[in-house]
């Protein structure tokens, strides 16, 4: 079966079909996803879902799970949020290549692209990624 995930906003839909670390599962059969080697979910949020062949990763930064705290530098904190993403999907058998959407949502946008698409380019498991627009 073909694999893919789609990423939104550093939020995340995919098609594939392992079975990972999940937290509950509903009546319906979604499960919440909160796999080793993540950032620790505050609140009533999850990281991700999994609703059949579909991963819904949730709007990520770029905090440290090492620290659950922010990474202070701006290109090493993008690169941090595209690693969270990458633990979330391979928790469920998926990677970076299986996404078929990402929307990255940033304040500044002629600040923070560059070092979305440098990020991109250079994270092993790279791409190909859906095209920036």
């Amino acid at each position: 079966m073909v694999q893919r995930v789609a990423c939104l906003g550093l939020i995340g839909m995919g098609l594939f079909p392992a079975i990972g670390v999940a937290q509950a599962r509903s009546p319906n059969g979604v499960k919440t996803l909160n796999p080793p080697g993540v950032i620790r979910a505050e609140g009533t949020w999850s990281l991700g879902t999994r609703a059949g062949a579909f991963i819904f990763v949730a709007g990520m930064q770029g905090i440290d799970p090492a620290t659950n705290t922010l990474v202070q530098d701006s290109q090493a904190r993008v690169v941090q949020a595209f690693l969270n993403i990458k633990t979330i999907a391979r928790s469920e058998g998926a990677s970076l290549q299986d996404c078929v959407r990402l929307t990255v949502y940033v304040s500044d946008l002629h600040r923070y692209a560059p070092m979305v698409e440098k990020t991109q380019v250079e994270l092993p498991g790279g791409p190909p990624y859906p095209p920036a627009p």
